[in-house]
């Protein structure tokens, strides 16, 4: 039996926000800046690579000076993990990125097989430090869905706040043992714990503005762990989720909403907290 209506539902629906982001949101510069700054002084030992009239020439006497300037390398192509990545060789062997950093005919071999060495010639890079701020910003869009996650943590952190409710965050279902012997081997970690005198809420949020696939597997995971842990006396399970790209996932969302009786929107979750 669903343990809402399907009134109740639409309603759901058309309070679910656009949007999240403030315009903050789309670059951390405070961090790019720090990672050029972290290697600024490599970056300004390779400048003198560009417009090089003989390349190879270049690369020895960096190389016999200061070899550790190469190993900076990788990032001109938009590589992190300190080029621990596996690439082909140009003999179509398997090798780890910064191996071709332990020579100077390594370091030719990367920039001629990357086609940085064209660039370097041509000119076509007069920075590499504004290069690479540039790279350290397209790298950095990666972490938009992490920081929008943070967005949200915070929305509701501050609405917890607002009702007077204590809570922890980061909280690992193991610290109960009747949590763990409903959820087995599957810990969970929730992303808020607030605990009144008869009873202990665990918090799941999370913010979508736009569709996927995760959001068919996130409602139903959630379907499945809320039975669960409602079952538990003492505990109940509570989701907070906003965001339009749940129109795209509607059906899976409705079929969670009919099961999980604590779910919520940033506009709604007001009304669950007054009761607390």
């Amino acid at each position: 039996m669903a343990v809402h209506t399907p009134q109740e539902f639409e309603q759901f629906i058309a309070q679910l926000k656009e949007t999240n982001q403030h315009l903050n949101f789309f670059c951390d510069f405070e961090k790019i800046s720090q990672n050029v700054e972290n290697i600024k002084l490599s970056l300004h030992i390779l400048n003198s690579l560009l417009g090089a009239t003989n390349l190879r020439s270049a690369v020895n006497t960096i190389w016999n000076r200061d070899p550790s300037a190469f190993q900076v390398l990788n990032i001109l192509i938009a590589v992190r993990d300190e080029g621990k990545k596996f690439v082909l060789n140009s003999a179509n062997q398997p090798v780890i990125m910064d191996s071709f950093f332990q020579s100077a005919d390594g370091v030719m071999e990367f920039l001629e097989e990357t086609g940085l060495a064209d660039l370097f010639l041509n000119q076509k890079i007069t920075n590499l430090v504004d290069y690479v701020f540039g790279i350290e910003t397209g790298l950095d869009t990666n972490a938009r869905k992490n920081r929008s996650g943070h967005i949200m943590e915070g929305v509701v952190a501050d609405i917890l706040t607002e009702h007077n409710l204590p809570f922890r965050q980061e909280v690992y279902s193991s610290e109960w043992s009747a949590l763990t012997a409903v959820l087995g081997d599957d810990e969970k970690r929730f992303d808020f714990v607030v605990e009144k005198a008869n009873k202990t809420y665990l918090f799941e949020v999370n913010f979508y503005s736009g569709g996927g696939s995760k959001l068919n597997e996130v409602a139903r995971s959630y379907s499945d762990i809320a039975p669960k842990i409602d079952s538990v006396p003492g505990f109940e399970f509570v989701w907070i989720t906003d965001g339009v790209g749940w129109k795209s996932a509607k059906n899976k969302l409705q079929e969670a909403y009919n099961i999980i009786p604590h779910i919520y929107n940033l506009t709604s979750i007001h009304d669950f907290l007054n009761t607390l």
